[in-house]
């Protein structure tokens, strides 16, 4: 039998075109609509806007010294916003004029030159990179990147969750819930109280983001302001340094090879680290509660929670976000930190190019990151507490009251109380009619057994609402504090 051939599909890859559907990462594919607020900020375009401030404002700290001539007033203006006002079509002509030099900021540096003629900075052509490495602007750019990225997009997406737990907490914090060590049945908690948990735990660490600072270097090709010193010793470059590099919103790192040291981006990942670690366990956390029906999902029309079971409706909001955050693939965000923090630290001797290519995947741990923050947030849009089957749950086993009837024999002087309790109850499940029965064999007064009597699960709460309270006002004046 003969079988006939399908003839190939032509592809023109030289004309294919980079659109969600041809991009290699699914950040720039299946995402994009979620994370492209960041590229202005981390792209290779973003890379190319800090890279020209970084150079323009230079020129403009330069005149302050005398090294160039003063400016006018609209001079300095131009040059200060030159970075932000950087269009695509500029960025392409860098990238043009980077095929032919192979150096990304010698290309930089060419395309600034030619953005200065025919006006009145034409004179300052050749006081462009004066002195400079490409590191020292290198490294102020990425941080500019990394910070300004935080700082507008990801932090307001972190507080929007911290929000969103602190109205579960205030919601919930009187709904009795059993907790849970083990896996297994432990003692009663408050929903609200295990929410606040997170949101405590989640702006601490949005906090310290928040704070986090980060330094930055200007001082030549191998830390010494060799070319500055040898052309204008009249200048305290140490000083022009610290200024200059604190204008950007940095410490100055005065101690250097041709290299910033690296630890303080480390630092400020592995912050990110943490977010994302908090977060993956509160995903976790959330999935088991749908799992045990505790937290219902909103049905939404048209939408398919699986290709053959009609009746499902998947967390798949949680599940990806923990896929984002964290997960044994490297394209996860936690990962990507991972990566950098062993490999930025080691540049060869003054330096080489190895930690390059590695730094340029910032954008990729702030994409995974934010996918991760903004599947949450979809996710928290469509949850309900299932109040009725967390009530049946709290209630089924009351031997969970069995922490606090020891602890009370403690107080009455009943020896080893602990070992009595477990002696009849470890490993058992006791019913309301059952514990009723059990309390009245504690070897214990008359009123103290009726206190015991009257416990019950949905009251054996402790300080669950006050602690509730407690974690919003501490967060609300955390914020006020900014």
């Amino acid at each position: 039998m003969k079988t006939s051939k399908k003839m190939p599909i032509e592809l023109d890859i030289a004309n294919l075109p980079l659109t969600p559907l041809t991009a290699l990462s699914p950040l720039d594919g299946r995402y994009w609509e979620s994370v492209k607020e960041l590229s202005p900020y981390v792209s290779e375009w973003g890379l190319i806007r800090a890279r020209f401030e970084v150079e323009a404002r230079y020129l403009v700290a330069l005149s302050e010294v005398d090294v160039v001539r003063h400016l006018s007033a609209d001079e300095r203006d131009r040059l200060n916003t030159l970075g932000q006002n950087i269009t695509l079509s500029d960025a392409e002509t860098v990238k043009r004029i980077e095929r032919e030099t192979r150096h990304d900021v010698k290309a930089m540096e060419r395309a600034f030159r030619g953005m200065v003629v025919g006006t009145s900075l034409e004179d300052l052509t050749e006081m462009i990179h004066f002195g400079l490495t490409s590191e020292d602007v290198n490294n102020l750019a990425y941080r500019l990147m990394l910070k300004r990225a935080t700082e507008d997009i990801c932090l307001p997406v972190l507080d929007r969750i911290v929000d969103e737990l602190m109205d579960w907490t205030e919601r919930y914090k009187k709904v009795p819930m059993l907790g849970r060590t083990h896996g297994q049945p432990a003692v009663p908690t408050t929903a609200g109280k295990e929410f606040a948990v997170f949101a405590e735990r989640l702006n601490l660490q949005t906090r310290g983001l928040e704070k986090r600072p980060l330094r930055g270097k200007l001082t030549g090709a191998v830390g010494n302001f060799n070319a500055h010193y040898f052309a204008r010793p009249d200048v305290d470059w140490i000083k022009f340094s610290e200024r200059f590099v604190r204008s950007l919103g940095f410490d100055a790192n005065l101690i250097t090879t041709q290299i910033d040291s690296p630890e303080d981006i480390i630092e400020y990942l592995q912050n990110y680290q943490r977010i994302n670690g908090v977060l993956v366990d509160f995903d976790q956390d959330v999935w088991r509660y749908i799992s045990d029906f505790w937290i219902v999902l909103e049905k939404r029309a048209g939408e398919v929670g699986s290709s053959t079971m009609p009746q499902k409706i998947n967390p798949q909001d949680f599940e990806g976000s923990e896929g984002n955050l964290v997960s044994a693939h490297a394209i996860s965000s936690n990962a990507w930190i991972e990566n950098m923090a062993r490999k930025l630290p080691m540049s060869r001797l003054q330096r080489d190019l190895s930690d390059s290519t590695v730094i340029r995947n910032l954008g990729v741990i702030l994409g995974h990151s934010l996918l991760g923050y903004k599947n949450i947030l979809a996710g928290a849009s469509r949850m309900s507490l299932n109040e009725a089957q967390i009530k049946t749950d709290l209630n089924r086993d009351w031997v969970i009251l069995a922490e606090g009837v020891q602890t009370l024999l403690r107080s009455e002087g009943v020896e080893d109380p602990y070992f009595l309790i477990a002696s009849l109850t470890r490993g058992e499940h006791i019913g309301q009619g059952e514990w009723q029965e059990w309390v009245d064999g504690l070897p214990i007064d008359k009123d103290k057994k009726n206190a015991v009597r009257d416990l019950e699960p949905e009251t054996y709460i402790g300080l669950a609402v006050k602690l509730s309270n407690l974690t919003r006002r501490r967060i609300k004046a955390s914020r006020r504090r900014k």
